[in-house]
């Protein structure tokens, strides 16, 4: 495959990712800021912000849904299609959003649709992720983990977009804000969506999934190839992609809750800091990428963990100082090490995975994750700050999960797609 084809892959792997990830992460922004006022004014502000918390949940208990879905269609009539698809599904629910009417108009309607709106958002994201590494990924031959990596810029590009839509309106009055400021990110992404699916649709069919369509080695039932031959795959996949999700959702939405209601700090100053920090992965993420080429993903991902392990208390030490700066730099120190382990993720799941089930797989296991560990974060840690009244449960919480993670990727690391079963039901 030309150079210049796997450019052009990573280019439209990029740019709809990042669009797909601006719809998701404006979501959770909304949940942390203004979700709990609107959608559930009857809670106490604490109910609130767990009420609006558990619908940004639902969105992750759908990914797997949309895994397993847009994986079959992926894995069966091809990687670009179902992108475009995904692509249609967000970027529709996620204008509609802007146009909800809350509960003061509407009633219980309001948090029902809002519910609804974020399951749809949740299917959407669930068959995206894996689509956009493999289209990257499997026009890039040898360049897998590198090139995989164009999709992961998608998640600080997202953020940055999101936080940065969220920072300009808030520079409104608060009424004015409440009223329709908070509508104009979501409503904004109507014209991302136009621009997304241009790109996309000039973008060329993965040449793997050609060969194996011309070769007859399309699977009629992925997902259940994949559990037939590849569940230990899945299951240590799960494991493995745990820093790399939850992280975005303890900075993004925990986080943000936490210094804007108990640390005081002000909504437009926290945004600006969520917007450096955002910056600064999008600047240094692609270092794990080069990094896990030339040493090897799991080799790296390793490293950077071990390192995170000891950056996560004083990020949280840094962050409870309630000053801005030291914010900042604390958040920022983190992201470094979890930012460039996640650009090496996307390579690494793609080459454990046998072509024929790997849509399905990588799917799988990054989406059945979210569900478990990135959705429940921010759940999690706001109801053991509560229940403890100290931050350091919820420290605990996050090394845990490293722990995790560095487990699985280690014991990921020592199979191979060679020990799959290979026997595939032939369409």
């Amino acid at each position: 495959m030309s150079t210049s084809k796997a450019r052009g892959a990573g280019l439209a792997s990029f740019v709809g990712t990042s669009i797909e990830w601006y719809d998701f992460y404006i979501y959770g922004t909304a949940s942390a800021l203004v979700f709990g006022r609107l959608f559930f004014p009857e809670a106490s502000p604490t109910a609130g912000v767990m009420a609006s918390f558990a619908t940004f949940w639902v969105g992750f208990l759908a990914r797997p849904l949309g895994g397993v879905i847009f994986g079959h269609l992926g894995d069966r009539i091809g990687r670009k299609g179902t992108l475009v698809a995904t692509l249609l599904m967000m970027g529709g629910a996620t204008t509609l959003v802007g146009a909800l009417p809350t509960y003061a108009t509407a009633g219980m309607l309001a948090p029902v649709l809002l519910a609804v709106l974020r399951l749809v958002q949740g299917i959407a994201v669930g068959g995206e992720w894996g689509g956009a590494v493999l289209i990257a990924a499997e026009h890039a031959g040898p360049k897998r983990v590198l090139y995989a990596a164009f999709a992961q810029q998608g998640s600080p590009a997202g953020s940055i977009l999101a936080t940065g839509m969220f920072a300009l309106v808030s520079l409104l009055p608060e009424d004015a804000f409440l009223s329709y400021g908070w509508r104009i990110p979501f409503l904004a992404s109507a014209v991302l969506l136009a621009i997304g699916l241009v790109i996309r649709l000039k973008v060329e069919e993965s040449p793997e999934f050609v060969k194996m369509r011309e070769e007859r080695e399309v699977v009629k039932l992925p997902v259940v190839e994949v559990f037939r031959t590849a569940w230990p795959l899945v299951l240590l996949g799960i494991g493995a992609s745990g820093v790399g999700i939850a992280s975005a959702y303890f900075t993004n939405t925990f986080i943000l809750s936490w210094a804007t209601t108990d640390l005081g700090i002000a909504k437009g100053t926290m945004l600006n800091v969520l917007l450096i920090v955002a910056v600064t992965q999008f600047v240094t993420q692609p270092i794990g990428a080069v990094l896990g080429q030339k040493w090897g993903a799991a080799r790296y991902m390793l490293i950077a963990f071990t390192a995170l392990l000891v950056c996560t208390p004083i990020t949280f030490l840094m962050v409870g100082t309630g000053s801005p700066v030291l914010a900042t730099l604390g958040l920022a120190l983190s992201i470094v090490f979890g930012g460039s382990s996640y650009a090496a993720l996307a390579g690494f799941l793609a080459e454990v995975f046998p072509a024929r089930v790997r849509y399905t797989g990588i799917s799988l296991s990054y989406q059945l994750c979210g569900a478990l560990l990135g959705g429940t974060a921010p759940m999690i840690a706001q109801a053991l700050l509560g229940w403890s009244g100290t931050i350091w449960t919820v420290v605990i919480q996050y090394i845990l999960i490293i722990l995790l993670t560095m487990a699985c990727v280690a014991a990921l690391n020592r199979r191979s797609a060679a020990a799959v079963e290979p026997a595939p039901v032939n369409a």
